[in-house]
């Protein structure tokens, strides 16, 4: 008997709010988000204003839609507005981050085998250029409990650890990580703390200044279903001086005094679409009212039904759950059988298996290398426009292709 029942299902009552192609059965809502047709209307309605107007969008409308949409996101995640910067995504959130400190020759950089591959990417380049060191911690998975990353992690920070960058959710095995756990123990150790928070707005519940990380940067555009292009940069307080954007434009020498100079440097980078950060406050009302009990209510509902398609899959792969039911979100991996031992397909490539379940069954859901190069993960997500009937799809699909 199964012990993970898949919750009420609400799929066709809110699948006309996204304007998904109904010939795919979309269980990847992790990889780029899907942002429903009523924020879309939103987004085109400022983009209208903007047009009709420019100088007037930008010069007079745009920083009060601004402070609108970071008092609502900060409410959202638990900061105060002003310790905001709006990026496009949160790659571009940890480059902003690194690219603002200054490492000298011998400093370590510390990381998990599972961090996001281009920030990865961002934290090598970062150290090759200052003469550093990027430490990675071995995290393992499976893995039957968070003590394991905690470890890992701390194992790794020495004198020279300058930073410790972490995901809260990752992307690849989909385990939400201890950072409550982590955020603090590091800073005992005179050691700060970004935090890849791409996947956690909207899966997870957020209180980045009872959390307490130096820097924290998130997506709005995965769970919380904003148009692509809305991300975050929290940092706090104390250390807003020494970080400026990726972009140095007019905030660099205002003579304002009304905001701090981290707000004038990060609020105008240059002439660009900020409609995807400005619908923020209606993205987050339509979350919430999506069911009873706002989005606290989604995410439990989402978290319910990928625990009980893990367990679906797991039966039909006849392996164990990877990983407790307490560090999963709305996102989960299952192992594969080994690979060929062939070198894992380059970013934005696919492996056979998921161009298999594309073309030849009509599922869109990513099958990644972890660890490199043998081992592969099927990852699943769960949106509240998902149901029972396309994870089973999903399992006859893998039984088709000779997987189970």
């Amino acid at each position: 008997m199964p012990i993970h029942e898949f919750p009420p299902s609400h799929a066709a009552r809110v699948r006309p709010l996204w304007d998904l192609d109904p010939t795919i059965v979309y269980l990847n809502h992790g990889s780029f988000g899907a942002c429903p047709l009523p924020i879309r209307e939103a987004q085109d309605r400022l983009r209208a204003q903007m047009e009709r107007e420019a100088v007037r969008f930008f010069l007079r409308e745009l920083e009060p839609l601004a402070a609108a949409a970071r008092e609502a996101l900060g409410a959202f995640v638990g900061a105060g507005p002003d310790d905001i910067a709006f990026v496009p995504n949160a790659t571009a959130g940890v480059n902003t981050v690194l690219r603002s400190l200054d490492l000298r020759p011998g400093d370590e950089l510390v990381t998990t085998d599972h961090e996001y591959n281009a920030c990865k990417n961002a934290l090598d380049a970062a150290a090759a250029r200052a003469g550093a060191r990027v430490v990675v911690a071995r995290v393992p998975f499976p893995i039957d409990s968070p003590d394991h990353v905690v470890t890992a992690v701390l194992d790794c920070v020495g004198p020279r650890t300058r930073l410790v960058l972490v995901d809260h959710v990752t992307s690849q095995t989909g385990l939400v990580l201890p950072v409550e756990r982590l955020v603090p123990e590091l800073a005992r150790r005179g050691v700060d703390t970004l935090v890849d928070g791409a996947h956690a707005p909207g899966m997870v519940p957020l209180d980045l200044r009872a959390l307490g990380a130096a820097y924290y940067t998130g997506n709005c555009h995965k769970w919380m279903c904003a148009p692509k292009g809305a991300a975050f940069l929290h940092v706090r307080p104390d250390k807003q001086l020494d970080v400026r954007p990726l972009s140095i434009s007019h905030g660099a020498n205002s003579t304002r005094t009304d905001v701090s100079r981290f707000r004038l440097e990060f609020d105008w980078t240059g002439t660009h679409d900020p409609t995807p950060y400005l619908v923020l406050p209606e993205a987050i009302r339509f979350l919430s009212s999506l069911l009873p009990g706002g989005i606290a209510a989604l995410a439990a509902h989402n978290r319910g039904t990928v625990l009980a398609a893990r367990e679906r899959l797991c039966e039909a792969l006849d392996v164990p759950p990877p990983t407790p039911d307490a560090m999963i979100g709305s996102l989960a991996s299952v192992p594969l059988p080994d690979g060929t031992g062939e070198p894992p397909p380059p970013p934005f490539s696919f492996d056979p298996l998921q161009e298999a379940l594309f073309t030849r069954h009509s599922i869109e859901v990513p099958v990644t290398p972890f660890p490199p190069p043998r081992g592969r993960l099927l990852r699943i997500s769960a949106q509240i426009y998902n149901d029972a009937e396309e994870y089973a799809r999903l399992v006859d699909a893998l039984r088709a292709e000779g997987v189970s």
